[in-house]
């Protein structure tokens, strides 16, 4: 009886260490995650996560993008026309997987900005992008099933109304 308890108890005590240790080197975490808007348009969400161990860490980025689009006049205005397109959707980037560097990932991701669809302008006047807004910015890390929430973000190339 002695030697079966015993081995009861030592089975139990490394099932108990394993599990602890399988936790302990689970400890991926955001030390932050920023947004911001390119000059392109695009949404841009750069971050810096530890304790991802040193295997390939995938990620994918959401959010829920609007874009204005309208048409300027020669001399640089936006006539009072109804001549712009305002679109809005998700948007979310391809898996995209990143290589740690002593279990730490420091990288960037870029979605958007939407597109105009069939909206174009009158002759005589030129295409622009006027603003985007992003927000329910989501940024997974799907190997360690982490998340980050960066601030919504927003930018106007072009004052017309529609953008803030």
């Amino acid at each position: 009886m002695r030697k079966s308890g015993t081995l009861v108890a030592a089975t139990a005590a490394a099932l108990f260490l394993g599990i602890s240790v399988a936790f302990a080197t689970s400890g991926a975490h955001f030390f932050s995650a920023t947004s911001s808007v390119a000059n392109n348009g695009a949404l841009v969400v750069s971050w810096d996560e530890a304790g991802v161990g040193q295997q390939q860490v995938n990620y994918r980025l959401t959010a829920d993008g609007t874009a204005t689009y309208a048409c300027i006049n020669g001399g640089g205005n936006h006539p009072k026309a109804s001549n712009k397109e305002n679109v809005s959707g998700p948007l979310s980037s391809p898996i995209t997987g990143f290589q740690p560097e002593n279990g730490r990932v420091q990288g960037s991701l870029s979605v958007g900005p939407l597109g105009a669809g069939s909206f174009s302008c009158p002759s005589g006047q030129t295409f622009v992008l006027a603003c985007v807004s992003y927000s329910n910015l989501v940024l997974r890390d799907l190997t360690n099933n982490v998340i980050a929430n960066p601030a919504p973000v927003q930018k106007t190339f072009v004052n017309t109304a529609g953008c803030p």
